[in-house]
């Protein structure tokens, strides 16, 4: 009997080393970078830090010299003409080169996302938007074969803006399980 319960309390304390050791690692898969910039400009623009944090990570795995092969910069993959639309908005000026820095590519990605968010209503659309273009979900939304109510997303025609949407809604999930 005494065997028993020695080996079933080695087994509860290897199970309890082993669910430590994997939040660590998933920690390590999903950083928690720039935390200060994130929570500031969430907060700023009223848009959820973990999704922040998840589009960062789909977007650039935090490397805040990421540039894509389309031209996009920085942490959230900014293009040109989104960074003018955006200092367009803002009232400012600021030169493309800049979205290297975290700071301010932290800044105008949730400022944009903020703005998609508060165009199309829901993260989901908003993500699709992100990804493939304002111009596109528009075109998406008024064809009954992608949304049913011309205001949400049923289906998205691009797979790889489906699987960046999928990805990113994941990789949110995963930080409010790990961070939420």
């Amino acid at each position: 009997m005494k065997k028993t319960a020695t080996a079933l309390l080695a087994v509860v304390i290897l199970v309890c080393m082993c669910a430590v050791a994997g939040r660590t690692v998933l920690k390590m898969l999903y950083p928690q970078k720039y935390a200060d910039s994130i929570a500031a400009y969430s907060a700023r623009y009223d848009v959820d830090e973990m999704l922040v944090c998840a589009v960062i990570r789909t977007e650039s795995s935090f490397d805040p010299d990421a540039e894509s092969n389309v031209g996009a910069r920085g942490l959230m993959q900014i293009m040109p003409d989104t960074l003018d639309w955006l200092c367009y908005r803002m009232g400012e000026d600021v030169p493309f080169e800049a979205l290297s820095d975290p700071d301010t590519a932290i800044r105008y990605g949730t400022y944009f996302l903020h703005l998609l968010i508060e165009e199309f209503g829901d993260e989901h659309t908003a993500l699709a938007a992100y990804h493939a273009g304002r111009g596109s979900v528009l075109q998406w939304l008024d064809d009954a074969d992608c949304s049913s109510d011309g205001k949400t997303l049923d289906r998205i025609p691009y797979p790889d803006t489906a699987h960046y949407v999928d990805k990113v809604e994941r990789a949110k999930a995963m930080y409010q399980n790990l961070y939420g």
